[in-house]
């Protein structure tokens, strides 16, 4: 097994009782250090590891923390493992060995960032994106993409500007790149008149891009784009199916339609398109939250992979990331979540389902998660959170006055089915 974590505060301490429990049950266990997880991810499908243990809360507030287990395909474990390693652990049915076979020592893995590097920048045309001098910053939450992506920018011949690229268990910006969080990256790529900006979650598995206007792109726009790039200028004999959880944008199927391709639609969770890539044999998938999958590398999200792809895209064109996003078509969007006693979470959401079909009609219905409605100008997406007492609404539309029409309408039946 091996075992990495990133730099949270805790980490330090959680990541040796992980270990020492892992030891007590016979485990041969190898220690990463601190990783990013898709190098970790990487490093325990090529090295032939039966499994990995990534200690981290990714995005979350930097006082959390938790365990991703990894399979021995480098993929996340799905829920259902998740759930077998829980009652195994409640019941305490698990293996413990005698004292004799507890000599084993943790043998430390030191290359596993070197390795992932490699394999990254060996995936693009480098030479390509060498010769088109670009100017990034990288923002990496103060985590473990400090010792990586900048290593792979470099690598590919790229002019790197880091900010939080520091290594510390209190990072300066909350590990969630939203726009609200990243207004420091916006300012510095603005100032210093960079092409474009890059910035991770705590794991550095998301990869989110400010635009040299200082736009902060939604990760499903981000994502196409570099589906666009991948399909028009690898010329890769890839399968013409993209995976994306329900969350993303219906301009995906506009976008990927004229390419033939066909939009396969999942539950929100990068596991969720993971595994649905590998089964439908798919080598694109992607998260509206910035995880991009590319199956040629790796069947995870991957923030260095991602940006290592954007800038080989910007190479390619001749074009600068905000032209090739106003390629894009426009739409108007708006997120919120509504609060709800977390022992009616479910029937309080099916009363929803049921007055939202009654009030919305003619549209085309998606139901693999939550509800997505679509017509021609707007949709939206209403679903129970899978971690939180929430409700969380999506609404898009061709206009910021539809939009709020919609999402008002929706918030006013939230209201009237909570108070029951």
């Amino acid at each position: 097994m091996l075992v990495g974590c990133d730099s949270r505060a805790g980490n330090s301490f959680l990541v040796k009782a992980v270990v020492s429990g892992l030891l007590s049950t016979g485990m041969k266990v190898f220690y990463a250090g601190l990783t990013p997880t898709p190098a970790l991810q990487l490093y325990v499908r090529d090295k032939g590891f039966d499994v990995g243990v990534m200690v981290t809360a990714s995005h979350n507030p930097p006082e959390y923390s938790g365990l991703k287990v990894v399979m021995g395909d480098g993929i996340e474990a799905p829920r259902d493992v998740e759930e077998s390693i829980e009652e195994i652990y409640h019941e305490l049915t698990f293996r413990r060995v005698t004292w004799t076979a507890l000599g084993y020592d943790v043998k430390v893995v030191d290359d596993v960032n070197d390795y992932y590097v490699s394999k990254v920048v060996e995936k693009v045309d480098r030479e390509v994106i060498s010769k088109k001098g670009l100017k990034v910053v990288i923002d990496c939450a103060n985590n473990v993409g400090s010792l990586t992506t900048p290593h792979v920018l470099r690598g590919l011949g790229v002019k790197v500007l880091t900010l939080n690229c520091d290594i510390s268990h209190i990072p300066y910006r909350n590990p969630e790149p939203t726009p609200e969080n990243l207004t420091d990256l916006v300012s510095v790529v603005r100032s210093v008149n960079a092409d474009l900006g890059i910035a991770h979650d705590g794991d550095a598995d998301r990869a989110i891009f400010v635009d040299s206007l200082g736009r902060v792109l939604q990760g499903d726009r981000s994502a196409l784009m570099l589906c666009d790039h991948i399909l028009n200028n690898k010329r890769l004999r890839i399968p013409k199916k993209v995976v994306t959880a329900v969350s993303s944008s219906t301009i995906v199927e506009e976008v990927l339609s004229k390419y033939g391709v066909e939009v396969i639609w999942t539950k929100v969770g990068s596991i969720n398109i993971a595994r649905t890539m590998m089964r439908e044999g798919s080598l694109l998938g992607f998260e509206e939250n910035g995880g991009f999958m590319y199956g040629v590398h790796q069947y995870v999200r991957d923030g260095a992979m991602a940006t290592a792809l954007m800038l080989e895209y910007l190479a390619y064109s001749g074009l600068t990331l905000h032209q090739l996003y106003d390629k894009l078509p426009k739409m108007y969007v708006v997120k919120t979540k509504v609060s709800v006693d977390p022992r009616s979470k479910d029937l309080i959401f099916e009363r929803l389902k049921i007055k939202l079909l009654e009030v919305f009609s003619g549209g085309r219905i998606i139901d693999v998660d939550g509800i997505k409605f679509i017509t021609s100008d707007y949709w939206f997406l209403v679903r129970p959170s899978g971690t939180e007492p929430l409700i969380r609404i999506y609404v898009e539309a061709r206009d910021e006055v539809l939009a709020n029409k919609v999402l008002n309408n929706i918030l006013t039946l939230a209201n009237e089915v909570s108070m029951k």
